[in-house]
């Protein structure tokens, strides 16, 4: 999460090789579907301010929280840097399916992220499809997500799943 994020900047090259691990998600058809807008320097404080009008236009007055509004701007300027995570459709293809290639796009991000010790965080916010209104997306191009990034304060800290014997089912016969 963002509040785990140090001061310390993410290189161009760092940024540029989390960008490329995601290039080389498997895609059906190759039709690379994935799209990333890069929000960094002063463009994530008007990335903030949206977020948080959006925040307040869609959200019924006696459900806004003050909390809630800090936080969708704290995420933003807490980040280095925040991409959008966008998909292309190419029509060849039925829609999830390149929505699961852009998904592996971001898994690969995160997987490089985590070995380069940078902090990474995903999230489809209600008004996710509303990023038209903060920059321009090009013809049957949607934003599924918004992945913000920055160098850790200290180690990743403990995960835990449930066992994965409860998640298969084997079928023999």
């Amino acid at each position: 999460m963002p509040t785990q994020y140090s001061e310390e900047g993410i290189s161009n090259e760092e940024l540029r090789l989390i960008l490329e691990s995601a290039n080389w998600a498997p895609n059906h058809k190759k039709t690379e579907p994935w799209r990333f807008k890069v929000i960094q320097g002063e463009a994530k404080k008007r990335f903030a301010e949206f977020m948080t009008e959006k925040y307040l236009e869609v959200t019924p007055v006696e459900a806004q929280s003050e909390r809630k509004k800090s936080g969708i701007s704290e995420k933003c300027l807490l980040s280095d840097i925040i991409v959008l995570i966008c998909m292309k459709a190419s029509h060849q293809l039925p829609e999830w399916e390149e929505l699961a290639a852009t998904s592996m796009a971001v898994q690969n991000m995160w997987l490089m992220c985590t070995s380069m010790k940078i902090g990474s965080y995903w999230s489809s916010p209600g008004t996710i499809s509303q990023m038209n209104q903060f920059t321009q997306l090009e013809e049957d191009e949607k934003c599924f997500g918004i992945f913000y990034m920055g160098k850790l304060k200290g180690d990743l800290h403990e995960s835990s799943r449930k066992p994965i014997e409860d998640k298969i089912q084997l079928i023999e016969n």
